[in-house]
């Protein structure tokens, strides 16, 4: 059954699949959450959106799913305050941007260049992060 996104649990399967991982229902919901989403969401949203429809989810599994997806570099972990955890479904290259005020994350692009930095200084870079913090336009 497709959802208004296009995505279906065959779909999302597949691409579980694609990368290793095994396509459990639980896996298939998470995942399909996030990618639907089509914003930055906490493993506390995750659970809350799912719990309805999944009653025997829980936060462990939660936490184990998104760390499989993460490893497996199909969604990824942003750490954009020190209290939280958040996950973003858009692993390509690009910066985020938190309003101070409303707490909203935005996708920044940016020089494609400066994300895709591979070696500095003999140092081998193997993820780059950039995180802006400031007023969103909404909130000024």
């Amino acid at each position: 059954m497709l959802n208004n996104h296009g995505l279906s649990n065959l779909n999302v399967g597949k691409m579980l699949t694609e990368q290793g991982v095994n396509p459990s229902h639980q896996r298939i919901s998470i995942l399909k959450f996030l990618l639907s989403a089509k914003t930055h969401l906490s493993v506390e949203d995750i659970y809350k959106g799912l719990h309805e429809d999944i009653p025997t989810l829980s936060k462990t599994t939660v936490y184990n799913t998104l760390s499989l997806l993460v490893a497996k570099k199909l969604i990824s972990a942003l750490t954009i305050n020190e209290t939280e955890v958040i996950y973003d479904y858009e692993v390509g290259s690009h910066a985020h941007f938190q309003c101070t005020k409303c707490k909203k994350i935005f996708d920044i692009d940016v020089n494609k260049d400066l994300l895709n930095i591979k070696n500095i200084d003999d140092h081998e870079i193997y993820e780059t992060q950039i995180n802006l913090k400031g007023i969103c336009r909404n909130c000024l």
